[in-house]
């Protein structure tokens, strides 16, 4: 199984794009398409919160594998408020490290080719240096009414499943993980109680495991694993999954809980960060926001460190150790990337790093 996400600027085509390739499934902030009909089954997710709401993007992708691009023929003209956010998914990308995605340019049937040539160019620019830089870029019409609607899709299916085959060797490795399953949405189903969705990010989870959940550290039973309605013994790396869990309500359960035998809690974190060339700098006493698989909270600078010395900022482009201090219980593992943002930009995100605690 792939999951992929399908983001980009209002208006992009992103919407469209993922109702072609898949059908409609759990929505909320962000969305889910299925495809099941095919030999690999894929799940798109679409952040359908984002631009409005940072977390929806940042959740859409630390599901996924595969991320899709989508830019319009307008989408990095400077005039377009929405180049902003084309540019700030770019940040996002390059930050989280994606180096297998496609770049979608959609809308294909209202501009021409000397201007989809122009937007490769333009593109090629402003990815350089990015793990961007050698994404393949597709047209795509992502308009139901044109002449020929969602010309390039099929195109863009052979990428996917190329891509897919590298994504899914690169999956089995980790079933000799430690299982650790991200929890994306939680309810209660009558007569069968509390349901979780969310995929496996490592390891392979069983029925009738006796785990935990995290960060409430509670003992936990696995009633029973589905995944595209079809009951499952066990679900390696890479499967979405709805579970059936015991000992726990869903009102408990926040978005980004973890299922797994051991977790880091923590409400303060001693991140080395490097900050992003497209930020400003970051002070002491700067409130931002910190994101971690699929958990966010505000925190608080409390001591920046340059090359082992206290400094008060540091400047984009810088590594630095930064000490943060939030109220909510977060979960993570040492090996987990976190990403700070400052909401109060344009651009909000700011840093990536790794826990040194």
């Amino acid at each position: 199984m792939t999951n992929l996400a399908i983001i980009g600027a209002e208006k992009s085509g992103r919407t469209s794009l993922a109702a072609n390739l898949g059908k409609k499934g759990t929505s909320s902030d962000i969305t889910m398409y299925n495809n099941d009909e095919e030999s690999r089954k894929m799940v798109f997710v679409e952040p359908q919160g984002y631009p409005k709401s940072l977390k929806s993007l940042v959740a859409a992708l630390n599901i996924s594998e595969i991320p899709i691009l989508c830019i319009s023929p307008n989408g990095l003209e400077r005039d377009n408020p929405a180049s902003v956010h084309t540019g700030e998914c770019i940040v996002a990308l390059d930050l989280l490290g994606f180096k297998n995605g496609i770049i979608a340019l959609t809308k294909s049937d209202s501009t021409h080719i000397h201007a989809i040539d122009k937007l490769n160019k333009e593109i090629k620019v402003m990815t350089a240096g990015t793990t961007l830089q050698d994404w393949k870029c597709i047209s795509i019409n992502t308009n139901k009414s044109a002449k020929k609607p969602f010309e390039g899709v099929e195109d863009l299916r052979s990428r996917i499943n190329l891509m897919a085959e590298k994504i899914e060797a690169e999956q089995a490795k980790l079933n000799k993980l430690p299982t650790r399953v991200f929890i994306d949405h939680a309810f209660n189903v009558t007569g069968k109680g509390c349901v979780v969705l969310g995929v496996v990010k490592q390891g392979i989870s069983r029925d009738k495991d006796k785990t935990k959940i995290f960060p409430m550290n509670r003992d936990i039973e696995i009633r029973s694993i589905q995944s595209h309605d079809v009951d499952m013994e066990s679900a390696p790396a890479g499967t979405r999954v709805g579970i059936r869990l015991k000992n726990v309500q869903a009102k408990d359960i926040e978005r980004g809980f973890i299922i797994s035998d051991k977790e880091i809690v923590s409400t303060d974190y001693i991140l080395e960060c490097t900050l992003s060339k497209f930020t400003r700098k970051i002070e002491v006493s700067s409130v931002l926001h910190l994101f971690v698989g699929l958990q966010s909270e505000p925190v608080r600078v409390k001591k920046i460190l340059v090359d082992g010395q206290e400094v008060r900022e540091v400047k984009p482009g810088i590594t630095s150790v930064l000490e943060l201090s939030g109220n909510k219980k977060v979960a993570y593992s040492k090996e987990d990337l976190f990403l700070l943002a400052n909401l109060d930009l344009t651009q909000r995100l700011a840093a990536r790093g790794f826990s040194k605690g």
